[in-house]
């Protein structure tokens, strides 16, 4: 759905993997027999959920462990060695991406800050962290525009964390939710490895592909 996208990106993130439109991907863990089936959103998250299939593309999480399971998120995408992101290997830099929010009745999401710091206390999110299941990226608790390669998923039942009445609603950008097997993401360990993640459908939405220029 990239033709008659429903709204600009703004011009400096412009040049990004930009997911216009929705995608799908299923996500192998050696302990499980069945796929792990993640719907992404990028409708209201286009750079988010582009960043993040541009690096499946890569196949930037094979191979890599559960590094956080708590009972309440679980957490993978931190690479070995002393970076926090992903490099790319164009700029040897950590690639980051904004914050990215789409919030109820506007037309484009807001980037670079949090609900709170643009003083849209009652805001709603059109992508609230309301599922178990929930997947959204995650950063520098106080620097906005540090998420890079490091995704979890809500382990919390909905009614333990309602829309837009929890810590994370327009602080995170969420930008998909499980919706096959979310029993085996519950039973992830630390240390369990993801054997691949593939896009099933929707690369054809994917706008900016790094991975085809480093390929």
């Amino acid at each position: 759905m990239v033709d008659g996208f429903p709204f600009e990106i703004p011009e400096e993130y412009h040049s990004m993997p930009l997911l216009k439109g929705r995608a799908a991907v299923d996500m192998k863990v050696k302990v499980k027999d069945n796929p792990i089936h993640i719907v992404l959103d990028g409708y209201n998250a286009p750079v988010t959920a582009g960043n993040f299939v541009d690096l499946v593309q890569r196949r930037f999480y094979d191979g890599m462990e559960i590094q956080r399971a708590d009972g309440f998120v679980v957490q993978t995408g931190d690479p070995e060695g002393p970076a926090e992101g992903f490099i790319d290997p164009s700029t040897e830099k950590t690639r980051t991406i904004p914050l990215e929010i789409m919030v109820d009745g506007d037309k484009a999401p807001f980037y670079g800050a949090t609900l709170e710091e643009l003083g849209l206390y009652k805001a709603q999110t059109k992508l609230p962290f309301n599922a178990f299941g929930t997947m959204a990226m995650a950063r520098d608790e106080f620097e906005d525009n540090s998420a890079s390669s490091q995704v979890f998923w809500l382990l919390k039942e909905s009614e333990l964390t309602p829309s837009n009445a929890n810590i994370l609603d327009g602080r995170y950008a969420v930008f998909g939710y499980v919706t096959e097997n979310h029993d085996f993401l519950a039973d992830l360990k630390v240390g369990d490895v993801i054997e691949s993640i593939q896009v099933v459908p929707g690369l054809e939405n994917l706008v900016n592909p790094s991975y085809k220029i480093a390929g």
